[in-house]
């Protein structure tokens, strides 16, 4: 029999996050103490709460199929979500719920971008958006930024990218890989530049809202006359520590909604039930009070091993460390190591770039990391600290020590 996949999965390349932590967990597997900082997962438990919302689902009956779209109730949760918090005003109709962020970037892509039209990514970039934009048909051009510029792209950048083909921007912001965060002003000027040129729309990523220390966060969609031309995309998984429960949700112009939802009905149908349930409990808590005290309590702790890791990366010698503002990751620039040579398993090689780089680390220092070459930043490399404030401490001192041998 003939193994033949279609070309558009075959031109697809394997998560880079997913392959660096299956590397990892094969060398647990052997018996070897490895710290994994490649995966970005909260290490958190899904608060109680929402736990118990989950159980009182299930005895209340709510297995059986769910809406396309999404539960109302949820949807009107999200609606009061976005205005309490983020000034927007959305109605259920502007709302769509799906198996997570990535389904609604996905099922974003494929309503709005034709084959051989232009997706506007700026780098560092989550290792994902490229791939879907491919996996549409779509053309990624990637608008680079440095550590020099807090990876964030300028207005400039983003004007001298946008041709008569491009139809989609993705911003992330809280972004992964980097951390960085663009203020209201910041993203006020890159909607000005899309607003000068019809028909190109906006995906607002942010799903890492609620992991901001450096200030409140801010969306595109608020700028004013960009808002029908964004399409803002969040969840639940980073924020509640609720990566296992699947759910993400989209708002955007009804007109988009209803075509995602025709798309989304063909492809998964509604999302699990008993997680929607449990999503709309983890939104609508402690509104009363005036704060989601739950999300505030893991902030802090984020907050808290952020400048552990950025203190301690800052002193192993030939690393070029930036202050994340958000999100959970650490994005230093690696290339001073680049050249150096090591002898592993009486083969001598040779560290030419990020990949190598976190190769080494792995394979000498017992921590997993990213390279940032998928990120499309071949000088930089990812680490995650979701992970205990003593874990952060030993990672560190074992990069620390492995880079101390190289010649």
């Amino acid at each position: 029999m003939q193994e033949k996949i279609s070309a558009r999965v075959a031109s697809l390349t394997p998560s880079a996050t997913f392959a660096m932590a299956g590397k990892s967990a094969a060398m647990k597997a052997q018996g070897i103490d490895v710290i994994n900082m490649a995966v970005g997962e909260p290490d958190f438990d899904t608060p109680e709460y929402i736990r118990e919302a989950s159980k009182k689902a299930v005895d209340d009956g709510f297995t059986r199929y769910s809406p396309v779209p999404g539960y109302m109730s949820l949807r009107e949760a999200v609606c009061a979500k976005l205005l309490k918090e983020n000034g927007l005003e959305y109605s259920p109709s502007e709302i769509l719920v799906s198996g997570g962020a990535k389904q609604c970037i996905s099922e974003t892509l494929l309503t709005l971008v034709d084959p051989g039209e232009e997706v506007i990514i700026p780098a560092p970039y989550w290792v994902s958006y490229p791939q879907m934009a491919k996996l549409v048909g779509g053309v990624p051009v990637h608008v680079t930024s440095s550590i020099d510029d807090n990876f964030k792209i300028k207005p400039e950048h983003l004007e001298k990218a946008i041709t008569p083909r491009t139809r989609v921007v993705i911003l992330c912001s809280p972004c992964n890989p980097s951390g960085s965060v663009y203020t209201s002003g910041e993203l006020e000027a890159l909607a000005q530049v899309i607003m000068r040129h019809e028909g190109v729309f906006v995906i607002s990523d942010e799903i890492y809202e609620h992991l901001n220390y450096g200030g409140s966060h801010s969306s595109i969609a608020s700028v004013p006359g960009i808002r029908e031309r964004t399409i803002v995309i969040n969840g639940v998984s980073k924020a509640y520590a609720m990566t296992g429960w699947r759910i993400g949700y989209l708002a955007a112009p009804e007109w988009i909604v209803k075509a995602v939802s025709k798309l989304q009905g063909q492809l998964s149908s509604g999302v699990c039930s008993v997680s929607q349930k449990a999503a709309e409990s983890a939104l609508r808590q402690d509104w009363d009070g005036g704060s989601q005290r739950c999300v505030e309590k893991m902030r802090s702790a984020f907050a808290r091993r952020r400048d552990l890791i950025v203190s301690l990366a800052r002193e192993i010698p030939g690393l070029e460390v930036n202050v994340p503002s958000g999100a959970f990751y650490l994005f230093p620039k690696c290339s001073s190591y680049f050249g150096r040579s090591y002898e592993r398993d009486g083969v001598r090689r040779t560290i030419s770039n990020a990949d190598d780089f976190a190769m080494y680390l792995l394979e000498v220092g017992h921590v997993a990391t990213i390279g940032g070459t998928d990120f499309g930043a071949p000088d930089c490399f990812r680490m995650s600290y979701a992970l205990s404030e003593a874990d952060i401490r030993e990672a560190m001192r074992r990069i620390k020590t492995a880079l101390s041998q190289l010649g």
